[in-house]
């Protein structure tokens, strides 16, 4: 493409100018209102945060307002290109917590990839907010700034390109145990990447008392006898194949139950013909899934994808506006454990008798999913002890 057919292209339309802006709450039209709004009577509202800090959530923007923070070095689809070719991205995510969920967002992204200065700027930053949610940014280094900022903070930290999509895997395999008659915890998986994504699947679906899990990375499946392994993936060995299985994803998903996909690897027909006679395919990398759904659905009974023009799209925007919206209502702290799963029963059960083979998920566009998945989060954070009380 060519500086000559930009304009033309209505992708660069819609963009010109960028995809948000801000907007005023209290239009100021004459001296009155300058006196309210800014000096002198703002000085009234400063002095009382002063002496109650907490009242900020209630007389700034910060109880309803989320900073989108990258460093643009894991962008889906794109990789590492950088913080301000990412910008697009993050207005994208921005428009998405506002259109889906009512919560306002920032993106904002920075110049460095050290995991050090990274949680500095965002600490220093995060006074103005009222919840950070991290975005494409490159594992092993998302999970240390996200652990650093989560013991740093007393607000939300939630790394959505691990967490988003581990709850609507989940919700999704939730319905579609109901369509088979099998509990989760008779089932076998093997889940293909151990980046951001990756991890956080195994660890959700572990927690949800999902039966056999086997973890591969492009070497192969991760045991205990590797001795490649360092970080998150000497945990996935110790929490993982308890059956010992070695050699590569392919091997593994002989006779498997789910296959879920998160890495940019592909995968035969043949592995995918060796699945048991209740396969689910969950092949979820952009724009190019690691199985061809087409040729999927020969052989499973669900397939999944990250794309919006197959069935049972797995979508994080189903996740993030109202986990978000949940915790920012309560003064969540922290987004524990307990509001993750919560988030994806609450999504599983908008489906509800609707469900169907090629309907596990709800739509992104139903506008049951944020209000359903806000409700509970919230009771899950009041249940978690996690709940900071409002002035």
């Amino acid at each position: 493409m060519t500086a000559s057919d930009l304009p033309t292209d209505p992708v660069f339309a819609l963009h010109r100018g960028g995809k948000i802006e801000m907007r005023s709450t209290a239009p100021v039209r004459d001296a009155e209102g300058l006196a309210l709004a800014y000096t002198p009577g703002v000085a009234k509202v400063c002095e009382a945060i002063v002496a109650d800090p907490g009242l900020a959530d209630t007389y700034t923007w910060r109880s309803h307002v989320v900073a989108v923070v990258s460093d643009g070095t894991a962008v889906l689809g794109l990789g590492d290109i950088g913080p301000l070719a990412a910008l697009p991205v993050m207005e994208g995510k921005a428009l998405l917590f506002k259109d889906f969920g009512g919560i306002d967002a920032v993106p904002i992204v920075l110049d460095t990839t050290d995991v050090e200065e990274i949680v500095e700027t965002v600490a220093h930053l995060a006074p103005s907010f009222g919840g950070i949610n991290l975005e494409d940014i490159s594992a092993p280094r998302c999970f240390e700034v996200e652990r650093m900022l989560q013991e740093r903070l007393d607000i939300p930290v939630f790394h959505d390109d691990q967490h988003g999509t581990a709850i609507v895997v989940l919700a999704a395999l939730q319905n579609t145990v109901r369509l088979i008659d099998r509990p989760l915890s008779d089932l076998r998986v093997v889940v293909s990447g151990a980046g951001a994504a990756g991890v956080a699947v195994t660890k959700i679906l572990l927690e949800a008392g999902l039966g056999e899990i086997a973890v591969g990375d492009s070497k192969g499946i991760i045991h205990s006898g590797r001795g490649d392994l360092e970080g998150m993936k000497e945990w996935i060995a110790g929490a993982t194949n308890s059956a010992g299985l070695t050699g590569s994803i392919e091997d593994a998903m002989r006779g498997a139950d789910v296959f879920i996909g998160v890495s940019a690897g592909r995968v035969a027909e043949a592995a995918v013909a060796s699945m048991s006679s209740d396969a689910m395919v969950f092949s979820l990398a952009n724009p190019d899934p690691e199985v061809d759904p087409l040729m999927a659905a020969r052989y499973a009974k669900v397939v999944a994808t990250g794309r919006s023009d197959f069935p049972n799209q797995i979508n994080n925007v189903l996740a993030f506006p109202g986990i978000f919206k949940g915790a920012l209502e309560v003064g969540a702290t922290q987004i524990t454990k307990g509001m993750k799963l919560a988030a994806a029963n609450a999504l599983a059960k908008v489906v509800g008798d609707d469900v169907a083979f090629d309907h596990v998920i709800p739509s992104v566009f139903d506008q049951r999913v944020a209000p359903s998945v806000a409700e509970a989060v919230s009771k899950a954070a009041r249940e978690d002890g996690v709940v900071r009380p409002r002035r």
